[in-house]
């Protein structure tokens, strides 16, 4: 469980983040898990969107996503949201480092 003042950093390090999982008319499919999956192990923290066609708002699809994948769901504002998981087993790419939280 994240505190408050996590929260605010992995809102912050969410800001400079490019979205990289997308959610459409389909809702949550397998295909859109896997997918999460894989961006949370690579990267920690990801920033995803909702498309205008879905049926979910943010906030359902950051829920469903957090609890299928066991990550914690950092926010979710308009049609965005942002993931959390922490990967001991993670090596930054190049230019990166490995998110260290607040106490």
């Amino acid at each position: 469980m994240l505190t408050s003042k996590q929260r605010a950093q992995l809102k912050g390090l969410a800001q400079s983040l490019d979205t990289i999982i997308y959610v459409g008319k389909g809702g949550i499919s397998e295909a859109v898990i896997k997918e999460t999956e894989d961006a949370l192990n690579a990267r920690e923290l990801i920033k995803g969107r909702v498309l205008e066609n879905s049926m979910l708002t943010a906030r359902e699809a950051c829920d469903a996503l957090a609890g299928a994948l066991g990550a914690e769901g950092v926010q979710a504002i308009g049609s965005k949201f942002v993931l959390y998981r922490e990967n001991p087993d993670f090596t930054p790419a190049p230019g990166r480092e490995k998110i260290k939280l607040v106490k």
